[in-house]
């Protein structure tokens, strides 16, 4: 077998098999083919495409070329649940320990961000003392007793990933639906899970702007993810603006613990209550997302989600007391207020501009070098529908230094647009994506 061989047949068109693609896959990972025959090759599939086979096949030699997660320890249905990114979006820490409150095991690894918010490694070591480094003893152990455990990705996760998204990144390969889906679905198929949940974010804060494209990436997700033996659905969800009010790492876990408490934002406990629903539905817990729904309120209302969450970070040598307390949390030397200009209502809120905004201020990574500031960022007091008075706060900025808070206040004008006329909340909840099929929300 040839790589030439296999460029030219990618290039003009044919479907790769299944020993082609894990030649490729496994000789570039292991150095013994070089970059510019895989960037030949990356491109001709940006061109040709791949089909639902090929897709499922890249995504399967890619999850093979490194560690594979074995969770059979762990009693119980595993269920995962993983997010395309966005601003705000802190529903992984609000859903697991609601989930894990009513005796499902949550075992999750999880990322760092890159961009313009931080990840949900970042947001949970902005917990004194909390650590994300367990050994795989350790993890399980905890499942087993908490039913939630929550670690760093391990650095041979998915290593053909690595690698390919790197070349991909260099020579405009990265926007082609089956390699995006690929590099998603390796990862969690590696993780060990036995049914994934996907949030999939559309919107100006997404990675897919267009919900087209969102749709699309969700069933590519779900038939890879169905095809490997693993109950998949995907939920395709709003980020056109950001998801609740904060900003920012320790922001953001102030923000879960107050949802955990019965008083965060609407709009991140409706779509976090979604897709626990979804992971519920896949652990067999319940047979409908209406009663699924109700247990998690339920978790929350008798404080059984909070516990856990206590119990979570004292777990992973956090200090618990931040539940009680959430000064203990990191906090920034200058808060600013950025009030409005007119009377009306706010029309929009650019999910991105935010982001940018709390990057400026050094919430998030401009390179995977960069050292994240976790007090500081935004929390927004008007949303999307809202009315607003001239001088009316519209939100705080939180920062540690003089010229990024001006970066990030400029940023921060431009992300609001009002309206003189009353405008509706958006939706939420757009698409389900399952083996059935596609449901409109």
């Amino acid at each position: 077998m040839r790589i030439y061989d296999i460029i030219a047949k990618k290039r003009d068109g044919f479907e790769l098999s299944k020993e082609e693609i894990e030649y490729f896959v496994n000789g570039f990972t292991d150095g013994e083919i070089p970059d510019y025959q895989i960037s030949s090759l990356l491109m001709a599939i940006y061109f040709s495409g791949m089909n639902d086979t090929e897709t499922l096949n890249l995504t399967m030699a890619m999850a093979n070329s490194g560690d594979i997660l074995d969770l059979s320890a762990i009693s119980g249905v595993k269920v995962d649940k993983h997010s395309t990114g966005g601003v705000g979006d802190k529903t992984s820490l609000v859903i697991a320990p609601m989930v894990a409150a009513l005796g499902v095991p949550v075992a999750k690894m999880s990322g760092r961000g890159l961009g313009h918010t931080g990840g949900t490694i970042d947001k949970l070591e902005s917990i004194p003392g909390f650590s994300t480094i367990l050994s795989k003893e350790q993890f399980i152990e905890n499942v087993n007793t908490i039913r939630l455990a929550l670690v760093g990705q391990t650095a041979n996760l998915a290593p053909a990933d690595k690698k390919l998204y790197a070349l991909r990144d260099v020579t405009a390969t990265v926007d082609n639906m089956s390699l995006i889906a690929s590099s998603i679905m390796s990862k969690k198929l590696a993780s060990g899970a036995d049914a994934i949940v996907l949030d999939v974010k559309t919107g100006s804060g997404a990675f897919m702007r267009n919900e087209d494209d969102a749709l699309l990436l969700a069933r590519e997700m779900v038939n890879i993810g169905n095809g490997a033996g693993r109950n998949t659905i995907a939920v395709v969800t709003n980020m056109e603006e950001p998801l609740g009010n904060a900003v920012g790492n320790a922001l953001e876990v102030k923000e879960v613990i107050d949802t955990l408490k019965g008083n965060g934002p609407k709009d991140l406990l409706s779509v976090s209550l979604v897709l626990g629903s979804y992971m519920l539905l896949l652990a067999g817990r319940t047979d409908s997302v209406e009663s699924a729904m109700d247990m998690l309120l339920k978790t929350i209302e008798d404080g059984s989600a909070l516990r856990k969450f206590r119990e979570f970070i004292e777990a992973q040598g956090g200090k618990g007391e931040v539940i009680d307390n959430t000064e203990l949390l990191p906090k920034a030397k200058i808060v600013m207020k950025v009030t409005a200009v007119q009377n009306g209502f706010v029309k929009a809120i650019d999910a991105r501009q935010v982001g940018r905004a709390s990057l400026a201020l050094g919430g998030g990574r401009e390179t995977k070098e960069s050292v994240i500031d976790p007090a500081v960022g935004i929390v927004l007091h008007k949303k999307v529908g809202d009315s607003i008075l001239k001088e009316e706060v519209l939100a705080t900025i939180y920062a540690n230094d003089t010229e990024q808070l001006k970066q990030a206040d400029e940023l921060l004008q431009q992300a609001f647009e009002l309206s003189e006329k009353p405008v509706e909340q958006q939706q939420l909840i757009k698409w389900v994506v399952s083996k059935s099929g596609v449901e409109k929300v």
